[in-house]
Protein backbone atom coordinates (compact mmCIF):
# COMPACT_ATOMS: atom_id res chain seq x y z
CA UNK A 1 0.00 0.00 0.00
CA UNK A 2 0.95 3.46 -1.41
CA UNK A 3 1.57 6.20 1.03
CA UNK A 4 1.24 9.59 -0.03
CA UNK A 5 3.43 12.88 1.99
CA UNK A 6 1.28 16.04 3.36
CA UNK A 7 2.02 17.70 -0.07
CA UNK A 8 0.30 15.08 -2.23
CA UNK A 9 -2.73 13.45 -0.61
CA UNK A 10 -3.50 10.18 -1.53
CA UNK A 11 -6.87 9.70 -3.25
CA UNK A 12 -9.95 8.18 -1.28
CA UNK A 13 -13.27 6.62 -2.06
CA UNK A 14 -15.76 5.84 0.57
CA UNK A 15 -18.35 3.50 -0.05
CA UNK A 16 -20.75 3.22 2.63
CA UNK A 17 -20.30 7.20 3.86
CA UNK A 18 -23.13 7.75 5.74
CA UNK A 19 -23.30 4.32 7.99
CA UNK A 20 -21.18 4.19 11.14
CA UNK A 21 -17.55 2.64 9.61
CA UNK A 22 -18.16 5.67 6.86
CA UNK A 23 -18.60 8.37 9.01
CA UNK A 24 -16.06 7.76 11.40
CA UNK A 25 -13.31 7.21 8.36
CA UNK A 26 -14.64 11.10 7.52
CA UNK A 27 -13.15 11.74 10.78
CA UNK A 28 -10.51 10.27 10.69
CA UNK A 29 -9.59 12.34 7.29
CA UNK A 30 -10.24 15.54 8.86
CA UNK A 31 -8.27 14.43 12.03
CA UNK A 32 -5.48 13.30 9.85
CA UNK A 33 -5.12 16.66 7.97
CA UNK A 34 -5.43 18.59 11.28
CA UNK A 35 -2.67 16.94 13.19
CA UNK A 36 0.75 18.69 11.96
CA UNK A 37 2.33 15.41 11.21
CA UNK A 38 4.02 13.78 8.27
CA UNK A 39 1.58 11.09 8.23
CA UNK A 40 -0.50 10.46 5.26
CA UNK A 41 -3.15 12.86 3.70
CA UNK A 42 -6.58 12.10 1.82
CA UNK A 43 -8.23 13.87 -0.71
CA UNK A 44 -11.65 12.76 -0.83
CA UNK A 45 -12.70 11.63 -4.61
CA UNK A 46 -15.83 9.21 -4.17
CA UNK A 47 -18.79 8.70 -1.97
CA UNK A 48 -21.54 6.23 -1.96
CA UNK A 49 -24.31 5.76 0.09
CA UNK A 50 -27.66 3.61 0.39
CA UNK A 51 -30.28 5.83 1.23
CA UNK A 52 -29.63 8.56 3.31
CA UNK A 53 -29.51 11.49 0.29
CA UNK A 54 -29.41 14.49 2.42
CA UNK A 55 -26.73 13.52 4.77
CA UNK A 56 -24.39 12.23 1.55
CA UNK A 57 -24.96 15.72 -0.01
CA UNK A 58 -23.96 17.25 3.32
CA UNK A 59 -20.87 15.17 3.71
CA UNK A 60 -19.65 16.24 -0.10
CA UNK A 61 -20.39 20.04 0.41
CA UNK A 62 -18.27 19.23 3.76
CA UNK A 63 -14.88 17.65 1.65
CA UNK A 64 -15.60 18.93 -1.48
CA UNK A 65 -16.59 16.07 -3.46
CA UNK A 66 -18.03 15.86 -6.72
CA UNK A 67 -18.73 12.37 -8.09
CA UNK A 68 -20.99 10.65 -5.86
CA UNK A 69 -23.15 7.39 -5.60
CA UNK A 70 -26.92 6.63 -3.85
CA UNK A 71 -28.59 3.22 -3.63
CA UNK A 72 -32.34 5.09 -4.34
CA UNK A 73 -33.50 4.57 -7.86
CA UNK A 74 -33.83 8.13 -8.31
CA UNK A 75 -32.89 11.44 -6.65
CA UNK A 76 -33.74 15.17 -7.18
CA UNK A 77 -31.01 17.02 -8.49
CA UNK A 78 -30.42 20.30 -6.92
CA UNK A 79 -30.60 23.36 -9.04
CA UNK A 80 -27.50 24.88 -9.84
CA UNK A 81 -25.44 21.53 -7.99
CA UNK A 82 -22.25 19.94 -9.84
CA UNK A 83 -22.33 17.00 -8.24
CA UNK A 84 -22.82 14.18 -10.11
CA UNK A 85 -25.05 11.90 -8.39
CA UNK A 86 -25.22 8.10 -9.69
CA UNK A 87 -28.29 6.79 -8.61
CA UNK A 88 -29.70 3.06 -8.57
CA UNK A 89 -28.27 -0.75 -7.02
CA UNK A 90 -25.48 -0.50 -9.61
CA UNK A 91 -24.11 3.47 -8.68
CA UNK A 92 -21.48 2.28 -6.28
CA UNK A 93 -20.08 0.07 -9.17
CA UNK A 94 -20.47 3.07 -11.91
CA UNK A 95 -18.57 5.39 -9.22
CA UNK A 96 -15.93 3.41 -8.86
CA UNK A 97 -15.69 2.33 -12.76
CA UNK A 98 -15.90 6.68 -13.17
CA UNK A 99 -13.69 7.69 -10.16
CA UNK A 100 -10.91 5.29 -9.18
CA UNK A 101 -7.20 5.00 -10.58
CA UNK A 102 -4.09 2.86 -9.80
CA UNK A 103 -3.05 3.43 -6.29
CA UNK A 104 -6.06 5.13 -4.79
CA UNK A 105 -7.66 4.22 -1.21
CA UNK A 106 -11.00 2.73 -1.41
CA UNK A 107 -12.94 1.80 2.31
CA UNK A 108 -15.56 -1.35 1.50
CA UNK A 109 -18.19 -0.19 4.30
CA UNK A 110 -21.35 -1.08 2.05
CA UNK A 111 -23.26 -3.20 4.35
CA UNK A 112 -24.38 -7.07 2.55
CA UNK A 113 -23.59 -9.03 -0.50
CA UNK A 114 -24.67 -5.98 -2.59
CA UNK A 115 -20.96 -4.12 -1.86
CA UNK A 116 -19.13 -7.04 -3.37
CA UNK A 117 -19.10 -6.04 -7.18
CA UNK A 118 -17.65 -2.39 -6.10
CA UNK A 119 -14.86 -3.64 -4.15
CA UNK A 120 -14.05 -6.36 -7.05
CA UNK A 121 -14.48 -3.21 -9.26
CA UNK A 122 -12.23 -1.36 -7.13
CA UNK A 123 -9.69 -3.75 -7.15
CA UNK A 124 -9.66 -4.23 -10.86
CA UNK A 125 -8.82 -0.30 -11.12
CA UNK A 126 -5.79 -1.49 -9.14
CA UNK A 127 -7.06 0.18 -5.78
CA UNK A 128 -6.11 -0.86 -2.53
CA UNK A 129 -8.90 -2.18 0.07
CA UNK A 130 -9.69 -1.00 3.41
CA UNK A 131 -12.28 -3.34 4.08
CA UNK A 132 -15.14 -3.42 6.58
CA UNK A 133 -17.49 -5.40 4.62
CA UNK A 134 -17.16 -8.95 6.02
CA UNK A 135 -19.95 -10.44 3.88
CA UNK A 136 -17.08 -9.81 0.58
CA UNK A 137 -14.15 -12.18 1.92
CA UNK A 138 -17.56 -14.16 3.30
CA UNK A 139 -19.48 -14.55 0.54
CA UNK A 140 -16.41 -14.34 -2.42
CA UNK A 141 -13.47 -14.54 -0.85
CA UNK A 142 -11.50 -16.87 -3.17
CA UNK A 143 -12.47 -14.74 -5.92
CA UNK A 144 -11.64 -11.53 -4.15
CA UNK A 145 -8.60 -12.83 -2.90
CA UNK A 146 -7.20 -14.41 -6.06
CA UNK A 147 -8.25 -10.49 -7.79
CA UNK A 148 -6.36 -8.69 -5.51
CA UNK A 149 -3.31 -11.04 -5.62
CA UNK A 150 -3.26 -10.66 -9.22
CA UNK A 151 -3.72 -6.95 -9.37
CA UNK A 152 -1.33 -6.30 -7.10
CA UNK A 153 -3.18 -4.73 -4.27
CA UNK A 154 -3.74 -4.75 -0.59
CA UNK A 155 -6.60 -5.47 1.37
CA UNK A 156 -6.16 -4.51 4.83
CA UNK A 157 -9.29 -5.14 7.73
CA UNK A 158 -10.87 -2.71 9.22
CA UNK A 159 -12.57 -5.08 11.84
CA UNK A 160 -10.97 -4.53 15.30
CA UNK A 161 -10.52 -8.37 15.33
CA UNK A 162 -9.17 -8.07 12.16
CA UNK A 163 -7.08 -5.40 12.31
CA UNK A 164 -6.17 -6.90 15.89
CA UNK A 165 -4.90 -10.05 13.97
CA UNK A 166 -3.13 -8.04 11.37
CA UNK A 167 -0.86 -6.02 13.77
CA UNK A 168 -0.23 -9.30 16.02
CA UNK A 169 0.86 -10.93 12.73
CA UNK A 170 2.60 -7.63 11.11
CA UNK A 171 6.46 -8.82 11.72
CA UNK A 172 5.70 -11.24 8.72
CA UNK A 173 5.30 -14.01 10.64
CA UNK A 174 3.79 -16.49 7.69
CA UNK A 175 0.51 -18.71 8.41
CA UNK A 176 2.55 -21.68 9.08
CA UNK A 177 3.94 -20.21 12.05
CA UNK A 178 0.53 -19.91 13.59
CA UNK A 179 -1.34 -22.13 15.89
CA UNK A 180 -4.72 -20.61 16.79
CA UNK A 181 -6.24 -17.25 15.67
CA UNK A 182 -8.47 -16.50 18.90
CA UNK A 183 -11.13 -13.56 18.11
CA UNK A 184 -12.94 -11.90 20.77
CA UNK A 185 -16.78 -11.08 21.22
CA UNK A 186 -18.13 -9.14 23.15
CA UNK A 187 -21.36 -11.48 23.83
CA UNK A 188 -23.38 -8.99 22.41
CA UNK A 189 -26.75 -8.05 24.93
CA UNK A 190 -27.36 -11.91 25.36
CA UNK A 191 -24.80 -13.16 26.77
CA UNK A 192 -25.99 -14.26 30.30
CA UNK A 193 -28.97 -14.84 28.62
CA UNK A 194 -30.85 -18.38 28.71
CA UNK A 195 -31.70 -20.18 25.39
CA UNK A 196 -35.50 -20.11 25.73
CA UNK A 197 -35.17 -16.47 26.73
CA UNK A 198 -32.70 -15.58 23.55
CA UNK A 199 -35.09 -17.39 21.31
CA UNK A 200 -37.75 -15.39 22.55
CA UNK A 201 -36.14 -12.16 22.21
CA UNK A 202 -37.80 -8.85 20.49
CA UNK A 203 -36.50 -6.65 17.77
CA UNK A 204 -35.73 -3.92 20.75
CA UNK A 205 -33.98 -6.05 23.31
CA UNK A 206 -31.80 -7.42 19.87
CA UNK A 207 -30.97 -4.34 19.11
CA UNK A 208 -29.57 -3.02 22.65
CA UNK A 209 -26.39 -3.46 22.51
CA UNK A 210 -23.78 -3.30 25.11
CA UNK A 211 -20.50 -1.69 23.63
CA UNK A 212 -20.82 -0.92 20.00
CA UNK A 213 -23.23 1.78 18.00
CA UNK A 214 -23.87 -0.24 15.03
CA UNK A 215 -26.51 -0.50 12.16
CA UNK A 216 -29.68 -2.81 12.50
CA UNK A 217 -27.98 -5.53 10.68
CA UNK A 218 -24.62 -5.56 12.43
CA UNK A 219 -25.99 -5.29 15.63
CA UNK A 220 -28.46 -7.95 15.34
CA UNK A 221 -25.44 -10.17 13.99
CA UNK A 222 -23.50 -9.54 17.37
CA UNK A 223 -26.69 -10.40 18.96
CA UNK A 224 -27.06 -13.93 17.24
CA UNK A 225 -23.16 -14.18 17.24
CA UNK A 226 -23.44 -14.36 13.62
CA UNK A 227 -20.99 -11.83 13.59
CA UNK A 228 -18.32 -13.87 14.78
CA UNK A 229 -19.33 -16.40 12.25
CA UNK A 230 -18.97 -14.19 9.08
CA UNK A 231 -15.11 -12.97 11.32
CA UNK A 232 -13.95 -16.63 11.66
CA UNK A 233 -14.67 -17.23 7.37
CA UNK A 234 -12.92 -13.80 6.72
CA UNK A 235 -9.97 -14.60 9.21
CA UNK A 236 -9.54 -17.84 7.03
CA UNK A 237 -8.88 -15.28 3.54
CA UNK A 238 -7.76 -12.77 5.07
CA UNK A 239 -4.54 -14.83 6.92
CA UNK A 240 -4.87 -18.22 5.34
CA UNK A 241 -5.81 -20.57 8.14
CA UNK A 242 -8.34 -23.50 8.53
CA UNK A 243 -11.17 -23.76 10.36
CA UNK A 244 -9.07 -25.82 13.11
CA UNK A 245 -7.00 -23.18 13.80
CA UNK A 246 -9.89 -20.35 14.09
CA UNK A 247 -11.86 -19.97 17.17
CA UNK A 248 -13.80 -17.16 19.59
CA UNK A 249 -14.00 -16.46 22.91
CA UNK A 250 -16.12 -14.22 24.95
CA UNK A 251 -14.88 -11.41 26.22
CA UNK A 252 -17.15 -8.16 27.37
CA UNK A 253 -15.10 -5.53 28.15
CA UNK A 254 -14.25 -5.56 24.14
CA UNK A 255 -10.28 -4.30 25.42
CA UNK A 256 -8.42 -7.24 23.74
CA UNK A 257 -9.82 -7.65 20.26
CA UNK A 258 -8.03 -10.72 19.20
CA UNK A 259 -5.27 -13.37 20.12
CA UNK A 260 -2.31 -14.93 17.82
CA UNK A 261 -1.01 -18.30 19.23
CA UNK A 262 2.23 -19.24 17.50
CA UNK A 263 3.30 -22.43 17.18
CA UNK A 264 6.11 -22.09 20.39
CA UNK A 265 2.59 -21.64 22.42
CA UNK A 266 3.48 -17.88 22.59
CA UNK A 267 0.42 -15.58 22.22
CA UNK A 268 0.44 -11.93 20.99
CA UNK A 269 -2.93 -9.58 21.51
CA UNK A 270 -3.34 -6.22 20.68
CA UNK A 271 -5.95 -3.96 23.10
CA UNK A 272 -7.63 -0.50 22.73
CA UNK A 273 -10.69 0.71 23.70
CA UNK A 274 -13.63 0.02 21.62
CA UNK A 275 -13.47 2.81 19.06
CA UNK A 276 -13.85 2.35 15.71
CA UNK A 277 -12.08 5.09 14.46
CA UNK A 278 -8.42 3.42 15.62
CA UNK A 279 -8.42 0.14 13.58
CA UNK A 280 -9.87 2.79 10.60
CA UNK A 281 -7.47 4.81 10.97
CA UNK A 282 -4.56 1.84 11.26
CA UNK A 283 -6.09 0.66 7.64
CA UNK A 284 -5.91 3.89 6.45
CA UNK A 285 -2.40 5.04 7.52
CA UNK A 286 -0.80 1.27 7.06
CA UNK A 287 1.93 0.67 7.32
CA UNK A 288 2.74 4.23 9.00
CA UNK A 289 1.19 4.96 12.83
CA UNK A 290 0.35 8.49 13.47
CA UNK A 291 -1.24 10.17 16.13
CA UNK A 292 -4.91 9.18 16.48
CA UNK A 293 -8.03 10.81 17.45
CA UNK A 294 -9.35 7.76 19.54
CA UNK A 295 -8.65 7.67 22.96
CA UNK A 296 -5.72 5.20 24.12
CA UNK A 297 -6.04 2.81 27.10
CA UNK A 298 -5.51 3.94 30.84
CA UNK A 299 -4.19 1.19 32.45
CA UNK A 300 -4.17 2.09 35.74
CA UNK A 301 -8.66 1.79 35.15
CA UNK A 302 -8.14 -1.55 34.28
CA UNK A 303 -9.24 -4.22 36.89
CA UNK A 304 -11.25 -7.11 35.50
CA UNK A 305 -10.67 -8.31 31.42
CA UNK A 306 -12.79 -11.63 31.47
CA UNK A 307 -12.74 -14.41 28.90
CA UNK A 308 -15.40 -16.58 28.60
CA UNK A 309 -15.83 -19.49 26.36
CA UNK A 310 -18.67 -19.57 23.25
CA UNK A 311 -21.48 -21.20 24.18
CA UNK A 312 -22.42 -22.81 20.87
CA UNK A 313 -25.88 -24.60 22.52
CA UNK A 314 -26.98 -21.00 23.19
CA UNK A 315 -25.04 -19.39 20.26
CA UNK A 316 -25.00 -22.15 17.15
CA UNK A 317 -24.16 -19.41 14.57
CA UNK A 318 -20.40 -19.49 14.82
CA UNK A 319 -20.43 -23.05 14.48
CA UNK A 320 -22.54 -22.90 11.06
CA UNK A 321 -19.44 -20.50 9.90
CA UNK A 322 -17.01 -23.19 10.91
CA UNK A 323 -18.87 -25.81 8.98
CA UNK A 324 -18.63 -23.38 5.94
CA UNK A 325 -15.31 -23.04 5.59
CA UNK A 326 -14.69 -26.84 5.82
CA UNK A 327 -17.20 -27.22 2.93
CA UNK A 328 -15.73 -24.49 0.83
CA UNK A 329 -17.06 -23.58 -2.64
CA UNK A 330 -20.44 -21.42 -2.30
CA UNK A 331 -21.10 -22.57 1.31
CA UNK A 332 -20.36 -18.76 2.07
CA UNK A 333 -22.43 -17.32 0.24
CA UNK A 334 -25.29 -19.17 1.29
CA UNK A 335 -24.82 -18.90 4.92
CA UNK A 336 -24.48 -15.29 4.11
CA UNK A 337 -27.14 -14.67 2.31
CA UNK A 338 -29.54 -16.66 4.15
CA UNK A 339 -28.36 -14.79 7.24
CA UNK A 340 -28.90 -11.83 5.62
CA UNK A 341 -33.34 -12.41 4.89
CA UNK A 342 -33.33 -14.23 8.24
CA UNK A 343 -32.07 -11.05 9.79
CA UNK A 344 -34.83 -8.19 7.41
CA UNK A 345 -37.74 -10.82 8.57
CA UNK A 346 -36.61 -11.09 12.03
CA UNK A 347 -36.34 -7.37 11.82
CA UNK A 348 -40.16 -6.78 10.24
CA UNK A 349 -41.27 -9.05 13.13
CA UNK A 350 -41.90 -12.00 10.59
CA UNK A 351 -39.90 -14.55 12.56
CA UNK A 352 -38.70 -15.34 15.82
CA UNK A 353 -34.97 -14.49 17.29
CA UNK A 354 -34.37 -18.05 17.72
CA UNK A 355 -35.09 -18.51 13.90
CA UNK A 356 -32.08 -17.27 12.73
CA UNK A 357 -29.35 -19.93 13.06
CA UNK A 358 -32.26 -22.74 12.43
CA UNK A 359 -32.68 -21.13 8.80
CA UNK A 360 -29.22 -20.31 8.10
CA UNK A 361 -28.46 -23.61 8.51
CA UNK A 362 -31.75 -25.42 6.69
CA UNK A 363 -29.89 -23.19 4.14
CA UNK A 364 -26.57 -24.63 4.34
CA UNK A 365 -28.22 -27.93 4.56
CA UNK A 366 -30.66 -27.86 1.25
CA UNK A 367 -28.77 -25.86 -1.40
CA UNK A 368 -26.13 -27.96 -3.28
CA UNK A 369 -22.16 -26.43 -2.65
CA UNK A 370 -20.35 -25.75 -5.72
CA UNK A 371 -16.73 -24.51 -6.49
CA UNK A 372 -16.68 -20.32 -6.24
CA UNK A 373 -15.72 -20.36 -9.84
CA UNK A 374 -16.66 -16.69 -10.57
CA UNK A 375 -18.81 -14.00 -9.74
CA UNK A 376 -22.31 -15.08 -11.62
CA UNK A 377 -22.29 -18.68 -9.66
CA UNK A 378 -21.48 -16.57 -5.87
CA UNK A 379 -24.80 -14.44 -6.67
CA UNK A 380 -26.78 -17.40 -7.77
CA UNK A 381 -25.84 -19.51 -4.64
CA UNK A 382 -26.65 -16.47 -2.75
CA UNK A 383 -29.98 -16.08 -4.60
CA UNK A 384 -30.87 -19.39 -3.74
CA UNK A 385 -30.33 -19.10 -0.03
CA UNK A 386 -32.36 -15.68 -0.22
CA UNK A 387 -35.64 -17.60 -1.91
CA UNK A 388 -35.19 -20.51 0.72
CA UNK A 389 -35.37 -18.36 3.64
CA UNK A 390 -38.07 -16.00 1.91
CA UNK A 391 -40.36 -19.25 1.36
CA UNK A 392 -39.53 -20.58 4.98
CA UNK A 393 -39.73 -17.19 6.60
CA UNK A 394 -43.02 -16.70 4.69
CA UNK A 395 -44.52 -20.42 6.26
CA UNK A 396 -43.43 -19.61 9.80
CA UNK A 397 -45.02 -16.16 9.62
CA UNK A 398 -48.39 -17.81 8.35
CA UNK A 399 -48.03 -20.73 11.31
CA UNK A 400 -47.75 -24.04 8.73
Amino acid sequence: MSNPSPRNPRRLIVLGSTGSIGVSALEVVEHLAGTGSNGPRFEVVGLAAGRRVDELRDQCDRFGVRDAAIGLDSVETSEGSSLRLRCGVESAVELVRDVAAPGDLVIAAMVGAAGIPAVLEAIERGCDIALANKETLVAAGAIVTAAAARKGVEIIPIDSEHAAVHQCVRSGRGPEEISRIVLTASGGPFRTWDADRIERATVKEALDHPTWKMGPKVTIDSASMMNKGLELIEAHWLFGVGADRLDAIVHPQSIVHSFVEFLDGSSVAQLSPPDMRMPIQYAMCHPERVAGCAPSLDYTTLRDLVFEPLDHRRFPAPGLALEAIRAGGTAGAVLNAANEAAVEAFLEERIAFGRIPELVKAALDTIEIVEAVDLDVVLDADRRARDLVGERSASLARGD
